[in-house]
């Protein structure tokens, strides 16, 4: 048997992931938990009206800093005209569906992965209800955030959507947005 063979026979991908790795990954961290300590950072800069434009590319994770990216992540963000905005991008809270879409399904993809279910295809339609009245100062008994969000995954694979459900626990998105966090903001003169 060839290398090539014999490295195809050992890997074992599933949906995508290298399993092999995955396991590898969680073996190191629980040998040395200092490798699970992470920091991803963006930069924003205001446009114009509602429009400010991110760059992401550098962050820290499994005890190293990543030089791995040649070039950053720009994203552009504004309110669509109804709002104000010049529509250049998605609004701010269209990215926090977006991130949340994102991380649940990677989550989903990860952990089905290392649980041996195959994922066929994955679909995820989202959809947040938000009271303009809370970011207006109209009112202070209404949030200024989505009151709530509905995710509907429709998942092609053999598993059931109760083992899957579970799954999603696991995403990093699905935490900070289903449960407070702090943020601690400065602000500092230029």
């Amino acid at each position: 048997m060839n290398t090539q063979t014999d490295n195809a026979v050992h890997r074992n991908n599933v949906n995508g992931v290298d399993v092999n790795a995955l396991f590898d990954t969680i073996n190191a961290v629980k040998a040395n938990t200092t490798l699970a300590d992470s920091q991803f950072r963006a930069t924003n800069r205001w446009m114009d009206g509602g429009h400010n434009r991110s760059t992401i590319q550098s962050f820290r994770s499994c005890g190293q800093e990543d030089t791995s990216r040649n070039r950053p992540f720009i994203m552009d963000a504004d309110e669509p005209e109804v709002l104000l905005g010049s529509d250049q991008g998605a609004n701010p809270v269209e990215y926090v569906l977006h991130a949340l879409a994102a991380c649940m399904t990677t989550t989903v993809i990860y952990h089905a992965a290392a649980r041996g279910i195959a994922i066929r295809g994955m679909h995820s339609a989202l959809e947040g209800d938000l009271d303009l009245r809370g970011f207006l100062g109209l009112s202070d008994e209404v949030r200024r955030g989505y009151q709530v969000i509905r995710v509907r995954m429709t998942v092609d694979c053999d598993a059931e959507p109760e083992a899957l459900a579970e799954l999603v626990r696991y995403s990093p998105v699905y935490d900070m947005v289903s449960r407070s966090l702090p943020v601690e903001v400065r602000f500092c003169r230029a």
